[in-house]
């Protein structure tokens, strides 16, 4: 099995503004796969996993080699921002978005992983997930 990249989705009141922002202020590249829907392609991702009391919680940031440039340049742009907070892992902004909600962006302090996905070097044979119940039948797609 490997993992060939992640999707991820940022809900919106003002879907279009939002898209416009990403489009041409973050100047993503894209693709219309209809009406108008695009879909970006970010730069290189991670993902961490964090403890909480609850599931289902997911949040995006995006990252930066200078954050208070990226502040300047979205004040030059009209785009809100926080001020700059040092957070121990990192440097982090929330700018708004037009739809009016709040999006992450922060230069990290902590270290980065290899760039690309796909399996470890380090685990040539797959292990079993501790504490992942093992089903008797197979996964099954939904997709028919």
């Amino acid at each position: 099995m490997k993992i060939t990249g992640a999707h991820a989705i940022i809900y919106s009141k003002d879907a279009e503004a939002d898209r416009a922002l990403l489009r041409d202020v973050f100047q993503f590249k894209h693709v219309d796969v209809g009406g108008g829907w695009l879909i970006f392609s970010l730069p290189p991702a991670e993902v961490a996993v964090h403890p909480s009391e609850e599931n289902d919680l997911h949040e995006l940031y995006l990252m930066t080699d200078d954050i208070h440039g990226f502040v300047a340049e979205m004040e030059k742009r009209q785009v809100p921002c926080t001020s700059p907070e040092d957070q121990g892992w990192g440097i982090l902004t929330h700018i708004t978005l037009p739809g009016g909600g709040k999006l992450g962006v922060y230069a990290p302090s902590h270290a980065r992983p290899p760039v690309g996905g796909g399996p470890s070097d380090r685990s040539p044979e797959p292990a079993a997930v501790p504490g992942l119940k093992q089903s008797a039948a197979p996964l099954r797609s939904s997709r028919t």
